[in-house]
């Protein structure tokens, strides 16, 4: 009896793969900066204070909040990360 291979383990088009979230914000904060990041998307962490640290804690923690910031460097990326 011979064993089966493991599935594949492709991934699907993800365009976020292999994009870790530090690149995403360091991204976004070195093309538009931490006060337009908080005038798109008004989290404490963009608007009080803000730093890669505190951000990154609070996306890994807010779903809502990582979701909108990723679709937003995908937004930038399509129009070729020309910033503002």
């Amino acid at each position: 009896m011979s064993e089966e291979p493991p599935p594949s383990r492709e991934h699907p088009r993800d365009p976020l793969h292999g994009v870790t979230l530090e690149t995403i914000v360091r991204t976004l904060q070195e093309r538009y900066g931490w006060e337009e990041m908080g005038r798109r998307i008004r989290v404490r962490c963009f608007l009080d204070n803000p730093s890669i640290k505190s951000s990154l804690t609070f996306l890994r923690k807010t779903p809502w909040a990582r979701e909108k910031v990723e679709g937003w460097y995908l937004w930038d990326q399509r129009r070729g990360g020309q910033g503002r």
